[in-house]
């Protein structure tokens, strides 16, 4: 899984001849690491301060690398970036800057809404159709209200969780044409556990982050520090930097034998993820279509709501 020597240094060089042509809208991100960046990265006078920084950020310290990636994202650095620049920018990065980025987070929000796609692995039957759900989502405590829109398998089931009042069921129907009762169910129970592999609590943008940082401490552990491959991605119209992790073993040691996680351009959470079981079959795939912080009244998590179908 890792890199000889030689890759690694030509990746350098390549991180640091590519980071040298970004565009001068770069220069907010990089503005606001100039005060604790290190003497040696200090651009000269003749050079212009965005392109000088961003050839030099691959030789900062870990620290101030995971500072600099924060403030690339949050400013639109990255996103402005082309395919060729963020994967060598990325393959330089110290091994710990992303995990340590991701780490810091925040990775989610305290109340937010999403839509996303989703297909698993059933009982050995993978999908044909993604999901195609709506989902908002509060913490502390842990409230959660599903839909499942147009297009996919399920269209038309909801769902409610509300941790404050029943924190081991869920609320639900099946939707469709028939439009079945409304029922208390298990979170762990078998209608639960007949579309998904997780349980409700799982779902979240947050759910991925606490994955890959375990899983992360595992690999460490072994010996994996670097990602088999680093490459750009866009998988239904999100665009993320992606990373391939391969496990020596597969299941059960790992969660899944390879791992593609792409990350956000604008924020240190996962928009994407994908995971192939030991034969090389994929058993899960995510996808973020929007995510946007929202605060919610009590209604948005009650089945009296006029606007649900309960």
């Amino acid at each position: 899984m890792g890199r000889n020597n030689g890759f690694r240094w030509m990746s350098w060089f390549s991180a640091r001849m590519a980071c040298a042509l970004i565009a001068a809208a770069a220069s907010t991100a990089l503005a606001q690491n100039d005060a604790s960046a290190p003497a040696e990265a200090t651009p000269a006078s003749h050079a212009s301060p965005a392109s000088e920084a961003a050839s030099l950020v691959v030789k900062l310290p870990l620290e101030q690398q995971v500072k600099w990636l924060r403030n690339a994202a949050q400013s639109g650095t990255l996103e402005q970036m082309d395919d060729a620049q963020l994967v060598a920018l990325f393959e330089a990065f110290d091994p710990l800057t992303v995990p340590r980025y991701i780490e810091e987070g925040p990775n989610g929000y305290p109340s937010y809404e999403f839509t996303m796609l989703r297909q698993e692995r059933i009982r050995g039957v993978w999908p044909r159709r993604p999901d195609h759900m709506l989902v908002r989502l509060t913490r502390d405590p842990l409230r959660i209200y599903a839909k499942w829109l147009p297009g996919g398998p399920h269209a038309g089931q909801e769902m409610i969780y509300d941790e404050t009042r029943r924190p081991d069921q869920m609320y639900g129907h099946l939707g469709g044409i028939f439009n079945i009762v409304p029922m208390w169910a298990s979170v762990n129970g078998v209608l639960a556990r007949s579309q998904s592999n997780h349980q409700v609590r799982d779902l979240g943008i947050e759910f991925i982050a606490r994955q890959f940082l375990d899983e992360g401490r595992k690999f460490a552990a072994v010996g994996i520090t670097h990602p088999a491959q680093i490459e750009v991605k866009t998988l239904d119209g999100v665009r993320v930097i992606a990373f391939t992790y391969e496990t020596p073993t597969g299941q059960p040691e790992y969660y899944a034998k390879k791992e593609v996680l792409g990350l956000d351009l604008r924020h240190p959470y996962f928009r994407t993820a994908e995971s192939y079981d030991n034969d090389g079959q994929p058993f899960e795939r995510i996808v973020f279509l929007t995510i946007t912080p929202k605060t919610f009244d009590d209604m948005a998590f009650d089945p009296k709501n006029p606007a649900y179908r309960f």
